[in-house]
């Protein structure tokens, strides 16, 4: 298996496998033992990684949400917790979910080690979210780890598209229209709002992604057949296993 056909496999899949913690029971739980909502929880516990900065880290972090919406509610969430602490509950709340949903995977042990080898052979430069990911202690135990580090590269390639996309030109709250355009209002922009989307723009966008590919690339690279077997494996199973 070439590293393009395991990249291309594996990158959507730990998109939608690396939030299926963001609005779990668990999540939920945590929220309210916090004090707060559970999208509170979401860009508090997401990007409290980051530290306790000033919301406009936090937004340039996340890239596709409304600054204004970030700012309400990252400067909310600090008040009942800092941000560092509940990035520590979010992680927790990834490896709860993973235990609960994914310990009867057999092979799930490879899939960590692949991920983790990938985790290792990242650069992080440049992808301040990431970085603060990857910094994060991550528990011990099969199915919590999983989760966790799936977690983390969804960060990887999440914070380099950022930086392709400002290379096409294009910025990511036009990105997140082009990809994404009934999804407005769950990014906090306002009901009816569409910005004006050119051709060009869209092709922009296209780009981004066969370049965030290459900046993620790599990474991956390091991974034999066998371990890039492993881990699309693994990632196929734990679809099954979070949509079952």
């Amino acid at each position: 298996m070439t590293t393009d056909a395991l990249v291309s496999r594996a990158c959507p899949l730990i998109y939608r496998i690396g939030a299926a913690h963001f609005f779990s029971p668990e999540a939920e739980t945590a929220a309210a033992d916090i004090g707060v909502d559970q999208f509170t929880l979401y860009v508090l516990g997401r990007g409290g990684v980051l530290g306790d900065v000033e919301p406009v880290v936090v937004s340039s972090a996340f890239g596709y949400f409304n600054p204004e919406v970030v700012a309400a509610l990252w400067n909310e969430g600090r008040k009942h917790l800092a941000p560092r602490e509940a990035a520590r509950v979010y992680l927790d709340c990834a490896a709860e979910v993973g235990r609960r949903r994914l310990a009867h995977i057999e092979g799930l042990d490879a899939l960590v080690a692949a991920a983790d080898a990938v985790n290792a052979a990242a650069d992080p430069v440049g992808l301040a979210l990431y970085a603060g990911y990857r910094d994060e202690l991550l528990v011990d135990d099969v199915p919590g780890r999983a989760l966790q580090v799936i977690t983390v590269l969804r960060e990887f390639r999440g914070s380099a598209h950022l930086i392709a996309l400002r290379a096409r030109g294009v910025d990511a709250r036009t990105a997140h229209f082009v990809k994404a355009p009934g999804m407005g209002t769950m990014f906090g922009w306002p009901e009816g709002f569409t910005p004006d989307i050119s051709d060009e723009q869209r092709a922009a966008v296209e780009s981004a992604e066969f370049l965030t590919d290459d900046l993620v690339r790599p990474a991956y690279a390091v991974l034999d057949d066998a371990a890039g077997a492993a881990l699309l494996q693994g990632l196929d199973d734990m679809v099954a296993a979070l949509t079952d």
